[in-house]
């Protein structure tokens, strides 16, 4: 009876994973070490990785493998243990933020294994070279500088839109966007930090979307009215990604039948991008990002 009763249930249970792993499409398998100790650790590390038809997370407390079960035209295997890592658990490509993991349950805490950082190329290869004379020399990590690169270049093209639109220049606004969404679309967010990429993840398709409306015409209106959107992203973007300077986020109480609307300046004097000509200086700085 026992035994007729343990395969009943061994069953439902491979039933039951099976049509978990159907709904997922595109779906690919792989399996890497998370680091846990508990029950408790399963359940945050799972909530954690997974996401309703996108990706499942099945960990092994004893063996501290998770199973990673996801569609791969829509995620990866990186975004997916940046998601545990932030929940406070490292894996042996992300190690959690020192804040997070110490906050977590006493039984929780787990051996944290120290991990050594990938090297990074230089630029020259001097294999016979005598490495002794630079030995005092700090090596400059260029992954960093290109990471930072990448939204950059997202930003920069956001303000010459907000530009083109305080001229009411449709034409120029509308290859401005194009010019972001092409950048938009270059963006490798497993090169972004952990926190960024998170971010990253929330607003890509909200950005995505205004940018090609405002692409797509010549209609400063229309354009004005996806502007408001996607200036509420690209400052959410810009809170966590910081960008080289000072940047002010700015606020005319006029427009949108005086419900009013942001929008994002590298400079203080307002300069009013919904409005142009016709109220230019209309509006005021709320905040000061830096």
């Amino acid at each position: 009876m026992k035994n007729s009763l343990m395969k009943i249930m061994i069953a439902i249970s491979v039933l039951l994973s099976t049509t978990g792993n159907a709904q997922i499409k595109n779906a690919k398998t792989e399996t890497i070490k998370v680091y846990g100790n508990c029950g408790m650790c399963k359940t945050t590390i799972e909530k954690a990785g997974n996401i309703k038809k996108v990706a499942k997370v099945d960990w092994n407390q004893e063996t501290q493998m998770a199973t990673l079960t996801y569609d791969a035209s829509v995620t990866n295997q990186d975004e997916i243990l940046k998601r545990i890592a932030l929940a406070g658990y490292d894996s042996d490509k992300f190690l959690a933020p020192d804040e997070v993991y110490n906050n977590l349950h006493g039984c929780c805490q787990y051996d944290r294994v120290a991990k050594v950082p990938v090297k990074k190329e230089n630029k020259t290869t001097a294999s016979n070279e005598d490495h002794s004379n630079h030995g005092n020399h700090s090596e400059t990590t260029t992954a960093v500088i290109q990471n930072e690169n990448q939204l950059k270049a997202v930003f920069d093209n956001y303000f010459l839109l907000k530009d083109a639109l305080i001229t009411s220049d449709g034409t120029k606004a509308a290859l401005a966007s194009q010019e972001l969404l092409a950048t938009v679309n270059n963006i490798k967010m497993e090169k972004l930090d952990m926190e960024a990429h998170m971010v990253w993840m929330k607003v890509v398709s909200l950005i995505k979307e205004d940018a090609e409306h405002i692409a797509d015409t010549k209609d400063v209106k229309h354009q004005r009215d996806h502007f408001t959107s996607l200036s509420k992203d690209i400052y959410t973007l810009i809170k966590t990604a910081k960008y080289e300077v000072p940047v002010y986020f700015q606020f005319c109480p006029m427009y949108n039948d005086g419900k009013g609307a942001n929008w994002l300046s590298k400079e203080n004097a307002v300069k009013n991008p919904y409005y142009g000509s016709m109220m230019l200086s209309c509006g005021k700085t709320v905040e000061t990002i830096k």
